[in-house]
Formats: structure tokens, C-alpha cells, sequence
């Protein structure tokens, strides 16, 4: 069944499904693949994630390879921060988070992957780490209180959700006042050949279910949301041996000289009232050198 014409709880099922069978997969199979669905590359090693190696807290164990960014590197964490992560997989990005917070901090990691919070918890364990949980749940309807977080973090994982407004209208909800969050994602510029928009395998696999760069940004703008600023972008280019699986030669060709583009973007952006950064905190945050800011004409400021 193509991706359009599956329901929204259709298509949920469909990726809780894959995620649980990804995450019994090895972190090259699914680096070597579109987050871990579908077809693996023999010309690409590594399509979109980052390499986390050299991050203090980072956890071999809890790495599937399913990430887009490095969220927590740009996520201005404190120590003793609360810090919650959206799709937060074998809990790579909540141990990186863990090492910024220190033990007085509070990391709530969800996933609706059943298997996905089974091994989290495992990694968790053998770290003895008690300051870190993981929680069965939908980010559409987080199973947490109002104002809760300082920051929330999430990798390559909202593309993965039907109604990502609904996911932006619960992350206002969840931060506390003048809380932030940092979350990597893949967005697009440009319309998708319809094979691959059509494709089951290439929504769980973090390209379908992407939406236009600007209506993305609009979203988190239309909600309040305020110092908004993209901290990093990189292209996305997915090799050829997995596009010929879905396109002919001269589609292949045409999608690679075309208008589309493919990214992965880092943002930021703060719910309104508490205490609220300085002019100065925020022109640091806008001037990261990994990445351009929020620009005029952009959608996002």
C-alpha cells in the first residue's frame, strides 16, 4: 500500500513495526541504509548520520546508526537540567545528554517501539545510571506533565510522525516556560519523485515522510515558538544502487539534476516566558559555524 493512502494510525503501525525489527539490526546494516529501511548501499557507508565517536557520553551500545545529527551537541544542556528525548531509540542521544546534565540532572527518553525501550533500559542498567528513563509513548501525546522539560532533544525521528503539528503543539506543552528544544530532522526543498514518496519502506526509512523546509519551520513559528534558529544543514543524497530500486536510469538522473533537495537540519527555538536569554546568548546560538541561521525569507524567522 503506497504511503498516501494509508491513514495516519496506518502508517504509525507500520514504522512501530519496523522499528522494532531495525532495532534488532547492527548499526552498519542501518548506517549503510536509510535509517536502517530498506535497502543497503554498497556504494555509500555512512548516508546520514553523524559520527558521535568522539562525544563524551556516547555509548557503543545504545548507537543503532539511526540518527540524522548531533542534537545534543547544539541542545545547550546544564547540569541538572531535565531533558527529554523524542524517539529516543537504544538511548544514545539521552547518555550523551546524561554526561551534560551530570547525576542531579533528570533524562526521560520515549519510544513506541516496545523493543526499542526493552534495550535502552538494558543500557541503562548496565551503566547503573538512575537518573535515566525510558517510557513507553506516543510524542504526539507525550506520557508526561505540562512544563516539565528544560530541553527536549530528537534525531531524525518527527519526519517519522503523520501530524508533526501535533508533535510541536506537545512540545510546548511539555517545556517549561523559557525551556528549549534542539531536535536534528530530515526536511525537504522540492518535490520527491512519487516513487519514492509512494514507497512503505522509504517513510520508515526517514525520506518519505519528510515535509517542505518552510512548512516544517512554519509550524514551530505558527505555535509561538521564539528564537528560532537553524544550527546546522547538510544535504542528504541518497546513492544510486538504492535509488535504482525505486527509479528508472533516466529518473534517477533527472531526481539527481532537479530542484530537489534532501536535509538534515539541526533547530533550535524557545518557548516564551521565564527566564529568557540574553540578546547576546541568543546572536551565539544564531552564529554556530556548523551551520547557517535562520535567515529573512527562509519560513523560519
Amino acid at each position: 500500500m503506497s504511503t498516501n493512502k494509508r491513514t495516519a494510525e496506518e502508517l504509525k503501525e507500520a514504522v512501530r513495526d519496523k522499528y522494532n525489527e531495525i532495532s534488532e539490526q547492527s548499526k552498519d546494516y542501518n548506517s549503510s541504509s536509510c535509517c536502517g529501511s530498506g535497502e543497503t548501499s554498497e556504494e555509500v557507508y555512512n548516508i546520514m548520520t553523524d559520527d558521535y565517536s568522539s562525544v563524551e557520553g556516547y555509548n557503543i551500545d545504545a548507537d543503532l546508526g539511526l540518527g540524522c545529527g548531533l542534537p545534543t551537541e547544539f541542545a545547550r544542556i546544564s547540569e541538572g537540567d531535565t531533558v527529554i528525548d523524542l524517539g529516543s531509540g537504544a538511548g544514545n542521544d539521552c547518555f550523551v545528554a546524561r554526561n551534560e546534565t551530570g547525576p542531579t540532572g533528570k533524562i526521560l527518553g520515549i519510544d513506541f517501539a516496545e523493543s526499542m525501550i526493552a534495550k535502552a533500559r538494558q543500557n541503562a542498567e548496565k551503566m547503573d545510571f538512575n537518573n535515566v528513563e525510558f517510557r513507553y509513548g506516543d510524542i504526539e501525546d507525550m506520557p508526561v506533565s505540562d512544563d516539565l522539560a528544560d530541553v527536549i532533544v530528537s534525531n531524525c525521528v518527527l519526519n517519522l510522525v503523520p501530524d508533526k503539528q501535533k508533535v510541536f503543539s506537545d512540545i510546548f506543552r511539555v517545556l517549561k516556560p523559557g525551556g528549549h528544544f534542539s531536535i536534528s530532522d530530515i526536511v525537504l526543498v522540492g518535490d520527491l519523485p512519487e516513487a519514492l514518496r509512494e514507497d512503505a519502506e522509504m517513510y520508515a526509512g526517514c525520506v518519505a515522510g519528510a515535509i517542505q523546509k518552510d512548512e516544517y519551520l512554519g509550524y514551530i513559528k505558527d505555535l509561538g515558538f521564539e528564537n528560532i534558529a537553524i544550527q546546522k544543514e547538510k544535504p542528504i543524497v541518497i546513492p544510486d544502487d538504492i535509488l535504482s530500486k525505486y527509479l528508472s536510469e533516466q529518473e534517477i538522473d533527472e531526481f539527481k539534476n532537479g530542484s530537489t533537495g534532501i536535509y538534515s537540519i539541526t533547530v533550535f527555538a524557545q518557548k516564551p516566558g521565564g527566564d529568557e536569554r540574553s540578546a547576546e546568548e541568543i546572536q551565539m546560538i544564531e552564529e554556530q559555524p556548523s551551520g547557517p541561521a535562520c535567515t529573512p525569507g527562509s519560513g523560519c524567522c
